[in-house]
């Protein structure tokens, strides 16, 4: 029953967004539009903002699912921009009216996920440390929350599509390389 409510509450807060702004939308709006009392709201979140990023995490398990391998990052990186763009409204309203650093939290965790497997499989044999892999995929993290950011801050008017391909023949190779290059600096 518990998810059951979270969900309608992310239908509720996703169709509001839709005609007003973030900061103007009020529990009892939420409450009303999804036929839930105040009591359940806050039995499952302290306010909007917490609802919101209970929203940006599901949705990114969601949207990740099986694509975090080397192989399968390009098809990661599509769904999280087609996700982006699916729910334009909510991240837009969110990204202007609570803040970038919400959504860049999101992104992060996102491409953090995403990276961080594909590190750990392209150094699967080598004597890289966890604390160059983790660099690696931090680095990696945020150019692409980078180039994403801009993207959404222009409206998300650009062909999603070509960008996750610009990104894929700028990163070709990279990762590995990386990699490569840490293992050879620590025998040096």
């Amino acid at each position: 029953m518990s998810n059951t409510t979270k969900l309608a509450l992310e239908a509720s807060l996703k169709k509001l967004l839709q005609h007003k702004k973030i900061d103007k939308i009020t529990i009892n709006d939420l409450t009303t539009d999804c036929g839930i009392s105040r009591m359940s709201f806050y039995y499952h979140f302290k306010d909007i903002y917490d609802l919101v990023e209970w929203i940006c995490e599901e949705d990114g398990k969601r949207i990740l699912d099986g694509k975090k391998t080397y192989d399968t990052w390009k098809e990661g990186m599509t769904q999280i921009f087609e996700a982006v763009l699916e729910n334009k409204s909510f991240i837009l309203n969110v990204y202007s009216a609570v803040s970038r650093e919400k959504i860049e939290k999101y992104l992060n965790k996102l491409a953090c996920s995403l990276i961080a497997n594909v590190v750990e499989e392209k150094s699967a044999g080598t004597s890289i440390d966890e604390t160059d892999k983790l660099f690696i995929a931090e680095f990696y993290k945020y150019a692409f929350v980078g180039v994403m950011l801009d993207w959404i801050a222009r409206g998300m008017k650009d062909d999603h599509k070509e960008i996750v391909e610009r990104m894929s023949i700028t990163l070709r190779g990279n990762i590995t390389n990386s990699i490569r290059n840490f293992e050879l600096e620590k025998k040096n």
